[in-house]
Parts: structure tokens; sequence; C-alpha cells
């Protein structure tokens, strides 16, 4: 068996592969111990082989991961397991995002990241929502029920919460709140994907993936097709998995 860990800011995400078939993933929030719950975690399992990715890939090799991968190189590989004609990856997660294209072979040609910021993340996201009384499940439904009729300026954090905070006391709805969040994310990750210039369907990865407005809304503006992969947040993992199953096979 191999073992892909990912080791993000918000969550670990471990998959398990056993001849070339995932047969099992974890995904739970770091804690206040990231090094023992993913210690935990990959215990279970009794790999032949663990490769770790994310954040904390290097914390997981000095104390249990053989081998360590970026999170460029992962979410291109696991990606390409969910959906072998992939050409561009969209992965948002706690504190980044990125946009990885890829050549016809499935290596990474390019990519490109946010600067480091947490503005378009899922901790923008997770600010934001808390400010506006939802919980994350709610936010984007929220979004989606919503009418244009308010905008976010800022994409900085403090300076959005700021400006969420002046809308309320405005008495603007909170959806409509919500709708304007969605909508500054989505001008910063359609813009980042019309750079990257794409190729065909783009494959959307990361806990943000989660969110039913970001994918429904990217599909409308750039007329593309948005592919997500069930469940989205286990792709960095899954593709250290494979990195591990292959160089273990040559």
């Amino acid at each position: 068996m191999f073992v892909g860990i990912d080791l993000g800011s918000r969550a670990i995400k471990v998959a398990a592969l056993e001849n070339g078939r995932l047969v099992d993933f974890q995904i739970v929030e770091s804690g206040f111990d990231p090094r023992a719950q993913a210690l935990a975690m990959v215990e279970g399992y009794r790999p032949q082989k663990v490769v770790a990715t994310g954040y904390g890939r290097h914390l997981a090799r000095e104390h249990f991961a053989h081998e360590v991968i970026t999170e460029i190189k992962a979410h291109a590989l696991g990606a390409r397991c969910f959906y072998p004609d992939c050409r561009t990856v969209l992965d948002v997660g706690g504190q980044d995002c990125k946009v990885i294209s890829l050549n016809d072979a499935g290596g990474v040609a390019s990519f490109r990241m946010n600067d480091k910021c947490a503005a378009g993340t899922g901790r923008f996201l997770e600010i934001m929502a808390t400010s506006l009384g939802y919980s994350l499940a709610e936010f984007g439904e929220a979004a989606l029920a919503a009418e244009d009729g308010v905008t976010i300026t800022s994409m900085c954090t403090v300076f959005a919460e700021s400006e969420v905070i002046s809308l309320k006391n405005r008495g603007t709805p909170p959806a409509a709140i919500a709708r304007a969040v969605h909508l500054s994310v989505l001008d910063r990750l359609a813009a980042m994907l019309t750079r990257a210039c794409h190729n065909g369907a783009v494959v959307f990865s990361g806990g943000v993936a989660r969110n039913p407005f970001i994918g429904k809304e990217l599909e409308a503006r750039l007329g593309i097709a948005i592919q997500t992969p069930v469940p989205p947040d286990i792709v960095g993992a899954l593709g250290a998995a494979l990195h591990g199953e292959k160089g273990e096979r040559g």
C-alpha cells in the first residue's frame, strides 16, 4: 500500500493506494498538533511508502514520510488521475491559490500562484463567512440565492472585512454581501485562469472547490467546463500516493 499525505494550512488529507486503486482517504482539521495528527492517520495503514506534500511536507519527512514532492506536482498527478485529459488545474486551498498548466504527457508546463496574501483563498472566505454569521457550507448557497447589488472593492482580508461591516451597518442583506464577497474572489480566480491560457476544461481542486458558487460562476464567466473531483480536497494527497507508487515500480 502507498500513502500520500497533504499537510495543508487548514486540513490534513490522506489517500491510500493499493494496486493502483484508491482504497481509502481521510480529511481532518490540522488541529493544534498537526505532526501527531498526521502520524496517527498514516500509521493505521501500515504503508509500504509514504509521500508527503503541502505546507507541512518537510515536517512529515522529519518524522515519518519517506519522500516529499511539491504541491504543484502532487496536484498535477492527482488531477490527471481523476481526469486523464486534464490540461489545467485550479487549486484553491486555505492559504493560497494556484493555476497549473500541464503538457500533453501530464507534466507541469507552467504555473501561477497568488501573492503572499490570503485574498481569494479558503481562509478569506472563512473570515468573511464568520463576519456575516454563516457557516462555510451556508456561505456559497447564500451567494447563489442573492442578486447582484453591492460590491467589495478590496481583496485585502482586513480591508474587505471593514467593507463588510460597513455594508452590514447600512442594512445591506447578508446574502447580498455574501454574493459580493464571492464575486471579488471570482474576479481574482478568473484573471489567473485567463492569464494561464488554459486549454479545454479546468479541474478544480482544493477545499474551496466544494463551494457551489465559485465553480458554477467560473463556468458562466469564462465559458469553460469546470470539472470537480469527488472529493476535491484529496487531489494533492492522491498525487503524492501516485508518485510513491510510480517510484517503486520504476
